[in-house]
């Protein structure tokens, strides 16, 4: 999945390049607008090199600014000197900085790394196993996976939530029991032609696009929208099911039900922090800061996280903030 495609424009506020500073016990911004916060269970690490230095990246969508800076904040809390370099159009451009050293860490995805960057050509449902599977693979590319998140970002279909109950799905299997003139999709054009995505996730579930059979979906059935569209044009019912991600803010904000994957057809997506093998090296600390966070970091914190930044405008540095704030990380 090439994450950074997959979502509508970044509101300008979300363009942020801060270099964050440990100034006294609080946080102090260098440069643009990031709240002024407090170590909490995050606390400068003892021993640590006063000259102790990260660069942290990041792509340039929401759920990827607001892991990025919540990676800025909890480094710089532990006391390392933090330069941010979230927000950075394109996965193969964050891929280029990590494996050339000129990016030390970042929240990437297992999914996108296997099928994106590893060249695989299926992906695995099994989060551990695909996880287990691309954490092997880029060690050879002096890249550490640090232990999975529980968060999964990764396809769906979902209707709303009074479309479901009128049609009585819950699941893609049932999809393939409507009448085929209920068989109404909203995807957008990546979904469209991926091999993990929408024709064979069809013929996953006994459906075939085209064709004259019981089991078709008729092409005029689809409509082809643009990233962003999908979810207000299936909320307002110009089609049965939409593509969604599993954790968008607005899955919620627009009463949408996602169905359930009950043959596993998609992969796993789970986020992870990445960091340069060599950096980890030389700074061991980094995972002990970010596998504090990693357990906390589910569907459900993503899915609040990113409402409040694409639905209530929020600044990600903010939420971001108030979220470390909240979980007791760090304090205001």
């Amino acid at each position: 999945m090439n994450h950074p495609l997959r979502r509508a424009a970044v509101a300008a506020s979300v363009a942020i390049s801060a270099v964050l500073a440990l100034a006294g016990c609080g946080l102090q911004p260098a440069a643009s607008f990031v709240p002024e916060v407090h170590s909490g269970s995050i606390k400068p690490v003892k021993g640590l090199p006063a000259d102790a230095s990260v660069i942290v990246t990041s792509k340039n969508f929401t759920e990827q600014i607001l892991l990025g800076k919540i990676a800025v904040l909890a480094l710089t809390a532990a006391g390392f000197h933090v330069t941010d370099e979230t927000n950075v159009p394109g996965s193969q451009a964050v891929r280029q900085l990590m494996l050339a050293g000129d990016a030390d860490v970042e929240y990437d995805y297992t999914g996108t790394a296997w099928l994106t960057y590893l060249g695989k050509t299926t992906g695995i449902a099994d989060q551990n196993e695909q996880y287990e599977a691309v954490r092997r693979a880029d060690a050879a590319n002096g890249l550490t996976w640090l232990p999975v998140t529980p968060m999964n970002d990764t396809y769906a279909l979902a209707s709303t939530s009074a479309g479901a109950t009128k049609l009585g799905v819950t699941s893609l299997s049932d999809i393939a029991t409507l009448p085929v003139d209920e068989r109404t999709f909203c995807v957008e054009s990546e979904f469209n032609s991926r091999p993990d995505g929408f024709r064979p996730m069809l013929e996953k579930y006994g459906l075939e696009l085209g064709g004259s059979g019981a089991n078709r979906v008729p092409a005029k059935n689809v409509s082809v929208l643009d990233t962003g569209t999908v979810y207000t044009a299936t909320a307002q019912g110009k089609c049965n099911f939409g593509e969604v991600f599993t954790t968008d803010g607005r899955i919620g904000s627009l009463h949408l039900k996602v169905l359930t994957d009950d043959k596993h057809f998609f992969p796993a997506y789970n986020g992870s922090p990445v960091v340069n093998t060599q950096t980890l090296k030389k700074y061991p600390q980094i995972a002990t800061v970010l596998n504090r966070l990693s357990p906390k970091l589910t569907n459900d914190v993503l899915v609040s996280l990113n409402r409040k930044v694409d639905v209530l405008g929020q600044d990600p540095g903010q939420v971001a903030s108030d979220w470390l704030v909240k979980e007791g990380f760090l304090t205001k």
